[in-house]
């Protein structure tokens, strides 16, 4: 049975030595490793399920790692690290413009690749999981009942405000553009405005926020949402 806390990585690369080489790597430090050689299998396994890091390739025949990122940060917020032999400074900019969150070229150490690795997971603030419940402060969202509660009080939600909190909770202190929350909560096929998003976090402030004396959903104006503890 597959072990659902080490963290799942994709590695994207189309030099099957080099991809196979960090499989068994990253196996021996306790990740869940899938491979993907080009662009268009990547953005098919992105789809099918959730991952905890992405290392892209850029050289890749047909999509190019820069078109992958850029069409997984339409949906995703998983972090992306690239891999290239391109070690010129524009190349670089290039791809944290966009959305790499890390940049190593080639030829690397493995050393180096897997402390950036450990970074990166350390970095994602997520909300704090107690068994199958999510915790952000006094928030307490249980995801087997669906019953939340903040400072102890009962908050009642409908199905779809229930889904958009706990992938808040989920993603606690990450900024989630409406894009992302439009795809993750109302699905792909989701064809109506994306103003749906902004109408139910107005529903979720006032149940969640309005009655309390702080605020956990924040909005950054121009980014997006994002549920976290006032500091």
């Amino acid at each position: 049975m597959e072990d659902t806390k080490k963290p799942r990585v994709l590695v994207v690369e189309d030099e099957a030595s080099l991809a196979r080489f960090l499989q068994l790597e990253l196996n021996h430090e306790g990740y869940l490793v899938e491979t993907a050689q080009n662009g268009y299998e990547a953005l098919g396994r992105i789809s099918e399920g959730k991952w905890d890091l992405v290392l892209l390739d850029i050289m890749m025949p047909g999509l190019d790692g820069f078109e992958v990122c850029r069409r997984i940060r339409k949906h995703r917020d998983v972090p992306i690290i690239m891999l290239t032999a391109r070690d010129a400074t524009l190349d670089k900019v290039k791809g944290l413009d966009a959305g790499a969150d890390d940049y190593v070229t080639k030829p690397f150490v493995i050393e180096e690749l897997l402390a950036r690795i450990r970074a990166r997971l350390r970095s994602l603030p997520a909300g704090r999981q107690e068994g199958n419940k999510l915790v952000v402060g006094d928030l307490v969202i249980s995801r087997d009942t669906h019953h939340v509660t903040r400072n102890g009080q009962t908050i009642s939600l409908t199905r779809r405000e229930f889904d958009l909190l706990a992938y808040l909770a989920e993603n606690a202190g990450l900024v989630l553009g409406r894009e992302t929350i439009l795809a993750r909560v109302w699905g792909y096929d989701y064809y109506g405005s994306d103003n749906v998003v902004d109408v139910y976090i107005r529903y979720l402030r006032a149940k969640i926020d309005e009655p309390f004396t702080t605020r956990l959903l924040h909005t950054v104006r121009g980014v997006g949402y994002t549920l976290r503890e006032e500091t």
